[in-house]
């Protein structure tokens, strides 16, 4: 009995190295047509291992395909501008209308409280700013002082005056008095 379990061990054995081979030899890639025939003819007393199936020969690999970005200029699409209608006539001459002599720019306006006018032809005028928060749409009051020219020195504190924008005076001034629009009680 022990010699009859140590031969069905051996066979046991013997066969799954026999599998394990067939496994290993099996080709994971299908091999040409020609070279099959050979091996089958050199060794028709061995069992052949299966053919691979024809359907897995037939299926051709599929082509990776372009990627458009990397493309030459010359190869990519050409894209088509819509073309003009030809005009009839003659075009008409471009005519640009003077600049009126007054206006040299655009003068920033402001309106704001006299804070002080202890200066010799100066004032300075606090402007109220009020915007939004640009992410939280929260209304943001904020102050900010100019210092301004006032020839006559007319303005007093409290009056509420309209200054415009002006070349730079001095290192601090670059606003003008135009008008005092309420005078301080």
């Amino acid at each position: 009995m022990a010699d009859e379990t140590e031969k069905t061990e051996e066979t046991t054995e013997a066969d799954v190295t026999d599998q394990v081979e067939e496994t290993v030899e099996a080709p994971a890639v299908p091999e040409p047509v020609e070279e099959t025939a050979e091996v089958e003819a050199e060794a028709p007393a061995e069992e052949a291992a299966p053919a691979p199936e024809p359907a897995a020969e037939a299926a051709p690999a599929p082509e990776p395909t372009k990627n458009k970005k990397r493309l030459p200029r010359a190869e990519r699409p050409k894209k088509t501008r819509p073309r003009r209608a030809a005009s009839t006539g003659a075009r008409k001459p471009i005519v640009r209308e003077p600049k009126p002599e007054s206006e040299r720019g655009r003068h920033q306006e402001r309106r704001g409280v006299v804070v002080s006018s202890a200066m010799d032809k100066t004032i300075v005028v606090k402007v109220d700013v009020i915007t939004s928060h640009p992410k939280y749409k929260k209304v943001i009051r904020r102050s900010v002082k100019f210092h301004a020219h006032d020839e006559q020195n007319s303005a007093n504190v409290g009056d509420v005056v309209r200054i415009v924008e002006t070349r730079p005076l001095s290192a601090t001034k670059h606003w003008r008095l135009v008008e005092i629009m309420e005078v301080a009680k």
